[in-house]
């Protein structure tokens, strides 16, 4: 019997204190089809507290020899798993994240407005364009004309929407947006050292 495990790098937990291997991401069993890895016990949380826990593949491992002795397991997944283990479903107020979204909003609009006007500032663009408007109709004036502001301020809306691939909820294609992939990105670091503190404490790398 051959056992390939392709397992989450991820998982959470809430109520239930025994973690089975079907938990852990997909299983898939060959040499007998009639087997069931949904009740296979690998990991049983002892306290009755948020914790997030560290299994290593080598305790699952372990876990899944001790019934079925003469199994060969292929893993195609990590090292390890991070357990988040939650006493109770948690309850989100929407007020809350209502506020913590409109904050979050401010800021980021403040800060790439600010950015943006520094920019300008730095690259002397109104006078670049005094410069255009001289060049293009002859005449010098001290003000940035509205032929060339309106069409700067449009492009530079769109140009944020077009880097951006979003807008509302409609999608110019089906690529991830710099946000998700940022996202992503920082949800992969912190779950490296997560497990890297996690392991320090144990005495071992995962």
């Amino acid at each position: 019997m051959e056992i390939y495990l392709h397992l989450d790098e991820k998982i959470q937990v809430v109520t239930k204190k025994i973690v089975f291997l079907s938990d852990l991401g997909e299983v898939f069993v060959t040499g007998k089809p009639n087997i069931s890895m949904q009740e296979l016990a690998v990991f049983c949380i002892a306290k009755d507290e948020d914790a997030t826990y560290l299994l290593s593949i080598v305790d699952i491992i372990k876990a899944i020899h001790q019934k079925y002795p003469n199994a060969t397991i292929h893993n195609l997944g990590g090292a390890a798993i991070l357990l988040e283990y939650h006493v109770k479903p948690k309850k989100t107020n929407k007020i809350f994240e209502l506020c913590k979204v409109a904050f979050v909003s401010l800021v980021l609009f403040t800060g790439a407005a600010t950015t943006i006007m520094c920019f300008q500032t730095d690259g002397q663009l109104p006078q670049i364009f005094l410069n255009y408007y001289e060049m293009f109709f002859g005449v010098t004036v001290t003000e940035v004309p509205a032929i060339l502001s309106i069409p700067y301020s449009i492009g530079l809306g769109v140009g944020v929407i077009l880097f951006f691939n979003h807008f509302s909820k409609f999608s110019i294609t089906d690529d991830p947006t710099p946000i998700e992939i940022e996202m992503t990105t920082y949800e992969t670091d912190a779950n490296a050292c997560i497990m890297d503190n996690l392991a320090s404490k144990k005495g071992k790398k995962p």
